[in-house]
């Protein structure tokens, strides 16, 4: 198989969010563009293997943006259409792009969704939850029967005001995703490792911590991997990136099925390079111009920035 080729690999379902955006930062606004967690991690999984998305959208909800997911190889058929408005976000960042503002926010039809995944869907080896409710989270896996992976994101909101349904969840997911500021706030810690002792005992056999502009941490058992973030000149949009980069890991891991502890270090590079793209443009518009082979380029330029000879 040629790199610029999508492995067809093994099923990887995603339920999350769908939504439209409107994104300001100093310099631009875009209005009205695709956005949400599941949007984001389905279209960057799906540079290496096909996925199958659940959630919700209204029938305000663009059908070319609907084709566009079709023509990635990304399965609809979880995919609900409600007479309503599609969830709608609308944030600022500030000129340090780490901080961001939530200018208003609408459910809509996400208002009382609880996630029922297709028959075909359920006998998927991997499956990611992406920032929903833990309790939306814990209905997923119950409909989940074989799974080789299950990976898992969540947020401030969830720690803050289900801590218990979260902590339950934990005691499920093999692999947690989550962010530095999300890492301190579950874990009471602000070291780092610290952090990801206290979480890995809550029940994940493995951690992944996002740390921006500064790389990502991942933690499995006595183990510690260190990735830097791709070095960009110029960030245009954050929006999606850590749900970009968890998309690349799970799905370079479901394509190539390996999950020893090398393969899981590439899988991390992989999503690290897919996020990189994601913020030079706003929303998806990145991705999709991207190609395999560009992924694969920057993948060797990020393997030759970090390589050094052990004397």
């Amino acid at each position: 198989m040629a790199k610029s080729e999508r492995s067809k690999g093994e099923g990887l379902v995603v339920v999350g969010s769908v939504a439209i955006d409107t994104i300001e930062t100093l310099d631009s606004r875009a209005t009205e563009v695709l956005g949400g967690a599941a949007t984001y991690f389905a279209v960057a999984a799906s540079f290496f293997t096909p996925v199958q998305l659940v959630g919700v959208v209204g029938e305000d909800f663009p059908k070319t943006e609907l084709d566009w997911f079709r023509k990635r190889g990304i399965d609809l058929t979880g995919l609900e259409i409600r007479p309503g408005r599609s969830m709608r976000w609308t944030g600022r960042y500030h000129e340090d792009m780490n901080v961001r503002d939530t200018l208003s926010f609408e459910a809509n039809v996400f208002d009382g969704y609880s996630p029922e995944l297709p028959g075909a869907y359920r006998d998927a080896p991997f499956v990611f939850l992406a920032n929903i409710a833990p309790a939306l989270q814990a209905r997923v896996l119950d409909q989940i029967r074989t799974p080789r992976l299950i990976g898992a994101d969540t947020m401030n909101l969830w720690i803050e005001t289900a801590r218990g349904e979260l902590e339950a969840l934990l005691r499920r997911v093999p692999l947690l995703i989550i962010n530095d500021e999300e890492a301190r706030l579950l874990s009471g810690e602000r070291n780092m490792i610290r952090a990801a002792r206290k979480i890995l005992a809550m029940g994940p056999t493995s951690l992944m911590i996002k740390r921006g502009e500064y790389g990502v941490l991942f933690f499995s058992g006595d183990s510690v991997f260190s990735a830097p973030a791709y070095p960009l000149e110029e960030v245009f949009d954050p929006t999606g990136a850590g749900d970009t980069f968890a998309g690349g890991v799970m799905g370079y891991l479901a394509a190539s099925g390996d999950l020893s502890p090398a393969g899981v270090r590439k899988a991390i590079v992989y999503g690290s390079v897919v996020a990189s793209f994601t913020v030079e443009a706003f929303s998806l518009e990145r991705l999709r111009t991207l190609t395999r082979d560009d992924i694969e380029r920057r993948y060797r330029q990020f393997v030759s920035l970090t390589s050094f000879d052990v004397a």
